[in-house]
């Protein structure tokens, strides 16, 4: 007797837009940069970005045109994505819009996010259908893989046959100039289409794996006054305690991954890639090794983990969709997927929060 046919949430088709405006690392270096305490560091501009880059691996990032917001970004990689999927936009039941202040315009500090990014991206792709659903979630830089966690459950439901995924932000309009974080954060969007598929085989989005920490890493991403006193006032700049935010992802994430992976009867041997958050090259390397030694190897594979922050910065709920566009198109040098190749998509970020979910090339 042939198992019973089930439906699954398949990506049909990817897209991405990283913005043409390249800021290297070298445009930091004049920068005057002050501590938490509002004191001054005296060190040289030009060792700091030294330091930063041995510590990040960041050598350049992406940042968006002035004339752009967040929802510009969502639109561009949302028309690659519908496009690649070959899909008509109007028969689409949900949009999904995962962001983290909305559409913050070049040189204001206030986000703008009524009526929703997912509205707006619905409304500039000329959408009609008043039965596509379009909202945002806000889930910090694991946004995007939340999102398609939902996605997943309206497909599987039988609620949805179609949804567009989006991951896109603008963070580097919300970093203090004098604060070393911001040379970080970037800009860019990525987007997926899901169609549900009937398989006799589970394909497409697997089961997941979830967490919120608040009792004692609440804090430990957040807007709060600039380091500066000199631009203190009614604006707020995003911070980071960057060595708490390291300790916490080293110390959650394999875990979560390793419990991802149990979920769904896999073993990290089955995994040909693994997507992570491109927050810190150097934490994602660290997570992964801990995640190999979880299973006892000592052999690291880094070619199971793409990884684009040295060129791309942490585009923050877009660095997950992104690699996955780039990856499927074959356009990251030594990365493919194919038919039956299990991906993990994980992500951490504000809440804190941590993700992550299996996928099965189609």
């Amino acid at each position: 007797m042939k198992p019973k046919a089930g439906t699954y949430a398949v990506v049909t088709g990817t897209g991405s837009y990283i913005p043409p405006r390249i800021v290297e690392n070298a445009d930091f270096a004049n920068n005057r940069f002050y501590n938490e305490d509002g004191t001054v560091i005296e060190t040289p501009g030009e060792e700091i970005v030294q330091k930063f880059q041995q510590i990040t691996d960041i050598v350049q990032r992406r940042c968006a045109e002035t004339n752009h917001v967040t929802s510009d970004l969502a639109v561009f990689a949302s028309q690659k994505a519908l496009e690649s999927a070959g899909f008509d936009p109007e028969n689409l039941d949900y949009i999904i819009v995962a962001h983290n202040l909305g559409d913050m315009k070049n040189g204001s500090m206030y986000p703008d996010i009524l009526p929703t990014l997912a509205s707006r991206v619905k409304k500039k792709l000329g959408i009609k259908n008043n039965k596509t659903i379009a909202y945002d979630i806000t889930f910090g830089c694991p946004g995007w893989t939340q999102a398609m966690i939902q996605a997943n459950y309206y497909i599987k439901s039988g609620d949805a046959k179609s949804a567009l995924v989006i991951g896109a932000d603008t963070l580097s309009r919300a970093m203090e100039p004098h604060d070393r974080d911001s040379m970080i954060f970037a800009d860019g969007a990525g987007a997926v289409v899901l169609e549900a598929r009937e398989s006799e085989e589970p394909i497409g989005i697997l089961k997941h794996a979830a967490q919120t920490d608040t009792e004692e890493h609440i804090d430990i991403l957040r807007m709060n006054e600039p380091f500066n006193p000199e631009l203190k006032g009614d604006h707020q700049y995003l911070k980071m305690l960057g060595r708490r935010v390291y300790n916490y992802a080293l110390t959650n994430v394999p875990q979560l991954a390793k419990e991802c992976l149990d979920k769904n009867g896999l073993q990290l041997s089955d995994v040909k890639k693994i997507l992570i958050h491109q927050a810190n090259a150097k934490m994602d390397e660290a997570i992964l090794k801990r995640i190999f030694r979880l299973y006892g190897r000592k052999d690291v594979d880094m070619s199971v983990m793409p990884m684009t922050i040295n060129t791309l910065g942490n585009s923050s709920v877009a660095t997950v969709p992104t690699l996955l566009d780039l990856v499927v198109k074959g356009e990251l040098e030594g990365h493919e997927l194919n038919s039956g190749d299990y991906v993990m998509m994980t992500s951490v970020g504000a809440g804190m929060n941590i993700n992550a979910f299996m996928y099965k090339m189609p």
